[in-house]
């Protein structure tokens, strides 16, 4: 007989960045969480209340994506100032710099035995780093839009990435080769990982679902429409029973992939919230979460036997559970989630002219320099 799950409680709450918090991950050892934020700074949280936490400055601009290594020894991040960082964890806070991309770096993802990284970029490329030497190994180039996020599989032999082309694509990693496109979703693909067993992988996007898709036959299983806003993040639990989805209407969702239902609704957050299911290495399992300037660690401890069962293979469609009454009305959440798609495209209207005035700027300077290059040889001809 299969027993209940408890329901999740707030079990911290850290504060400290000075702006939005954009990205969130446990380091292995369940002693630590690293954030990233707009504020441009990257953080590691102590999960006892009486250790400090650590600010670590580098980046010149926001900071999208953080990640621990496997091991735990090292921390990625990824900014919107085009590069990718690789910081020691230490009171010091020593980093290297990668460069390599020409737009903003969505994403940083570290393969499975901590040897590579994959990054994601506005530049519409997707690319593959060595962590020990610290090199651009190569790029994956045929998103025609800015891509979102990029995760290597359990294996490390496949990528997955998803785009504002609408499109989520299977890599090859050894060929860099693209295995297989989908082109199911209505909206940008805002995130994509793969299911812990590799057969299978999840995908949120801005037309409010959750997709899963079976890798090797290429057909979809599951499709949720749970969310009443754009689905910003996801994570599977590692057992690979469950999927947590976050989402711009404010909550947090727990899906049961073997049931194909909506098993829990999330509160808390005032804002739109990304998420992370812990990795399961500790006394319980963690469900990660942030938004605003703040960040939340919920738990929740899955009987063995819910856990030890594989996904479901047939399709199907959860529906919204009901809605308490703390919720925020839905013409009001549709106006919100209108206001913030307007200053998404605005930011995105920035950036690019920020990237063409920058251009411009390389070649008044290089039209300068051939007319000093020009006067230099005439007075010399003189």
């Amino acid at each position: 007989m299969t027993s209940v799950l408890n329901d999740p409680t707030l079990e911290r709450h850290f504060k400290g960045h000075r702006d939005t918090i954009t990205s969130v991950d446990f380091n292995c050892n369940m002693k630590q969480i690293a954030t990233g934020s707009m504020d441009s700074c990257l953080m590691i949280w102590n999960m006892k209340p009486q250790m400090r936490s650590y600010r670590f400055a580098g980046h010149k601009d926001a900071v999208t994506s953080v990640q621990f290594s496997p091991s735990g020894h090292l921390v990625a991040s990824a900014s919107r100032d085009k590069t990718v960082r690789l910081w020691v964890p230490s009171v010091k806070g020593e980093s290297s710099v990668f460069r390599a991309h020409t737009g903003t770096v969505r994403s940083v993802c570290f393969s499975a035995d901590g040897q590579n990284l994959v990054t994601s970029s506005d530049d519409k490329t997707v690319k593959v780093w060595t962590v020990h030497r610290q090199k651009f190994l190569f790029s994956l180039h045929q998103h025609i839009n800015w891509v979102r996020c990029a995760k290597f599989s359990p294996d490390g032999r496949l990528i997955v990435s998803a785009s504002d082309d609408k499109t989520i694509k299977i890599w090859d990693k050894t060929s860099g080769e693209c295995v297989h496109s989908f082109y199911e979703h209505g909206g940008h693909v805002n995130y994509a990982d793969f299911h812990p067993s590799g057969t299978c992988i999840a995908a949120a996007s801005t037309d409010n679902t959750v997709k899963v898709w079976d890798i090797r036959t290429n057909k979809l299983l599951q499709h949720y429409q749970v969310h009443s806003g754009v689905v910003n993040s996801l994570s599977f639990h590692p057992a690979g029973s469950f999927l947590l989805t976050a989402s711009n209407d404010s909550t947090l969702k727990v899906l049961d992939l073997v049931e194909g239902r909506l098993l829990y609704t999330l509160h808390g957050h005032q804002m739109s919230s990304a998420s992370e299911l812990g990795n399961g290495r500790g006394s319980c399992d963690e469900v990660r979460s942030r938004s605003g300037s703040c960040a939340q660690v919920l738990s929740s401890r899955p009987s063995k036997s819910q856990t030890s069962r594989s996904p479901g293979t047939r399709p199907s469609s959860a529906q919204p559970e009901p809605q308490g009454a703390g919720m925020v009305p839905a013409v009001l959440a549709s106006t919100l989630e209108h206001i913030v798609a307007q200053l998404d495209v605005l930011t995105q209207t920035v950036a690019i002219l920020e990237q063409r005035l920058t251009l411009t700027e390389d070649k008044l300077k290089e039209c300068i320099d051939n007319q000093h290059q020009i006067s230099s040889q005439l007075q010399t001809r003189s």
